[in-house]
């Protein structure tokens, strides 16, 4: 066997192994199993807090009244924004952060990480970062993939960019086209516990048209049943996350 033949026996050899690797980290996106084993990547916080959080904006079309809602609550929560979407209204991201809402980034393009390698990875998350730093002036802090699904290489490239990877303990599946405002409310509150991290749309990019309307519809609610739980609702920068190397004990608290 000639050394090239070799060399390409070994690199065929290998590719699974690799493959292997990348995809590794996307047992996170299975929910249940993220919340009992991954507390700190599910967006596990206070006991006495919930974090309210929205994806796939801004939108100028939807994004304002979900400020306006929030803003006659007394509510702040956490933005997870394409860059994209980010650099074409930075007017809006802008009011956004001046309104008190945390500014977090959902990369620069909706499109799943497990079909980028390393360097498409890292420019897609380093663009957004840059993005909304030069809006802002201040680098985002928090990251959420597209459909939730993290890679090795994500992981690697949020480390490298000071950036720390949050998904969600529950959702509304306010995307489908068959949701309305009672679905989405009673889906969140079904898996809703204290110390939780919600998961909403503030567009509908990637969302059936006007789904956007249906998740409006269920905040109100949404925002009662917290209440009348005695939580506090607030963005991920209040809700208490632990660093990585602190693990809850028995009670649910961290040390």
């Amino acid at each position: 066997m000639t050394t090239a033949r070799l060399a390409r026996s070994l690199v065929c050899a290998a590719l699974p192994a690799l493959a292997l690797a990348h995809a590794t980290p996307v047992v996170s996106t299975l929910g249940p199993l993220r919340n009992r084993l991954m507390p700190r990547l599910a967006g596990q916080g206070r006991t006495d807090h919930v974090a309210l959080t929205f994806d796939d904006g801004p939108d100028p079309l939807s994004t304002p009244f979900f400020l306006r809602l929030l803003d006659e609550r007394g509510i702040r929560a956490t933005f997870f924004l394409l860059g994209s979407a980010a650099v074409r209204d930075a007017g809006l991201v802008r009011e956004m952060g001046a309104a008190g809402h945390e500014i977090a980034i959902h990369g620069w393009a909706h499109r799943p990480l497990l079909l980028r390698g390393p360097r498409s990875t890292y420019d897609d998350l380093a663009r957004a970062r840059g993005a909304v730093a030069d809006i802002t002036g201040q680098p985002p802090r928090l990251f959420r993939p597209p459909y939730g699904v993290m890679t090795t290489a994500a992981h690697l490239a949020t480390r490298r960019l000071g950036l720390t990877p949050v998904l969600w303990t529950c959702w509304g599946e306010d995307w489908r086209a068959r949701a309305t405002p009672g679905t989405v409310h009673r889906t969140v509150t079904t898996d809703l516990r204290g110390g939780g991290t919600i998961l909403l749309h503030d567009s509908d990019c990637t969302s059936a048209p006007c789904s956007w309307r249906n998740t409006l519809g269920a905040l109100p609610r949404i925002l009662d049943t917290c209440q009348d739980n005695g939580w506090q609702i607030g963005p991920l920068r209040d809700h208490g996350i632990p660093p990585a190397n602190r693990v809850p004990n028995l009670t649910g608290q961290y040390t």
